[in-house]
């Protein structure tokens, strides 16, 4: 790097900088959160690079391993967390290259997608675009009475297996998914910005949440439920943690929790869009490992196009998937094409990529907000881009 800089892994003896680094441009309980990730065996420093002035740590950025599930396909992912830069070093691209090393690793990783958390645009010099809607936070007007059948407590590491069940219950009706790692349930269980909560009945976990610590107000995000009075109970139970808070839910729509709480809580319109970013490094290679899942819509919804290619243009390139008999061929990418309807193919500008493949509006909703989304045959590229929900759960609350 220019001005004497070098860009290098982590090593043990930079952990103190880094911790003050990060607690100096962040919050307190980051140093804490980069102890724990790089610590971890499933991470390690290798997850963690730095900047360094002759023996100074001037900007750090970590890369998580992550798994974003779309309907039956799995996709390895990674997620950038805990960037930060010393204030008398902005404005050098810093950051820039940190990002680069973390895109190189994420590739290595074999990680199809990014997904992260950022501030607002920053992260769209990078490559990353909006994508997944935030769910809405709801104020809690009354509590529950409960029936008392639960206790609730502190998790602990050997709940970690009903944690994830029950989280797998709650996502599993959502189209796209992105569940908390193994070893991401290792660090909340220690980290301090959260505190992770189990309703037990019977020596059994009936219900889970993460909430902010006590304070004037208290977040109750990442709920699952086996049941409705395990949801009321649970609601009940976090309320009394901090008697005259005020007590806020994320809102997942159709799960357990939000169904049995839907009359505790007051809903108001958005004031603003809030969304997750989507990094799409590679397209032929994404598309190419949701070709089972455009198979099973295409089949689902009964449509015939044997012997003819799906054409997907982004104009300045384009992609042909074959339909055969028993499914679809490999992705072929070519050229631009700026009049991809003359194919029968959609057009979608590249910057609109994952909002199509991963959002809530679909090729539909797109196309009547965004004039480069379109494509010829409207039946079936609507079948193939469906609006989709989501439910992501990631290190920091987005809150």
């Amino acid at each position: 790097m220019a001005g004497g800089l070098t860009l290098r892994e982590a090593r043990p003896t930079d952990l103190d900088q880094i911790g003050a680094l990060l607690s100096g441009r962040g919050e307190p309980d980051d140093a804490v959160d980069h102890r724990l990730v790089v610590t971890d065996p499933d991470a390690g420093l290798s997850a963690c690079a730095v900047v360094v002035d002759g023996d100074r740590v001037v900007s750090t950025a970590t890369l998580l391993d992550e798994e974003v599930r779309i309907g039956g396909v799995r996709l390895p992912a990674g997620q950038v967390e805990l960037v930060a830069t010393d204030s008398e070093y902005e404005g050098r691209g810093l950051v820039r290259a940190l990002m680069h090393w973390a895109h190189e690793r994420s590739a290595a990783r074999g990680h199809i997608v990014q997904a992260m958390i950022g501030i607002p645009y920053f992260y769209r010099l990078f490559g990353y675009e909006y994508a997944i809607d935030i769910p809405q936070v709801l104020n809690v007007n009354a509590l529950p009475p409960g029936d008392g059948a639960g206790t609730l407590r502190a998790a602990r590491p050997s709940d970690i297996p009903s944690l994830s069940a029950l989280q797998a219950s709650a996502q599993s009706g959502f189209d796209v998914a992105m569940p908390h790692s193994a070893a991401c349930w290792r660090w909340l269980l220690d980290h301090e910005s959260s505190n992770l909560w189990v309703l037990e009945h019977a020596d059994t976990v009936i219900a889970t949440a993460r909430t902010t610590p006590p304070g004037e107000e208290m977040l109750l995000a990442e709920a699952a439920a086996r049941d409705g009075a395990a949801a009321r109970d649970l609601l009940s139970g976090v309320a009394s943690l901090a008697p005259g808070s005020r007590v806020q839910v994320v809102h997942r729509a159709g799960t357990v929790t939000a169904d049995a709480w839907q009359e505790f809580t007051d809903r108001e319109p958005r004031r603003n869009a809030e969304q997750y970013y989507i990094r799409l490094p590679d397209v032929a290679a994404l598309l190419d490992r949701l070709r089972p899942l455009f198979w099973q819509r295409l089949t689902a919804a009964g449509i015939d196009r044997i012997g003819r290619d799906i054409v997907l243009s982004t104009f300045g390139a384009h992609h042909r998937i074959p339909v055969l008999a028993d499914g679809l061929g490999e992705v072929v990418t070519g050229g631009p094409v700026q009049s991809p309807g003359a194919v029968e193919g959609a057009g979608v500008a590249p910057d609109h990529l994952a909002a199509l493949l991963f959002g809530p509006l679909g090729i539909e909703g797109l196309t009547r907000i965004r004039p480069d989304v379109y494509s010829a045959d409207e039946e079936l590229f609507q079948v193939l881009f469906p609006p989709l929900t989501a439910d992501v759960l990631s290190y920091y609350l987005p809150y």
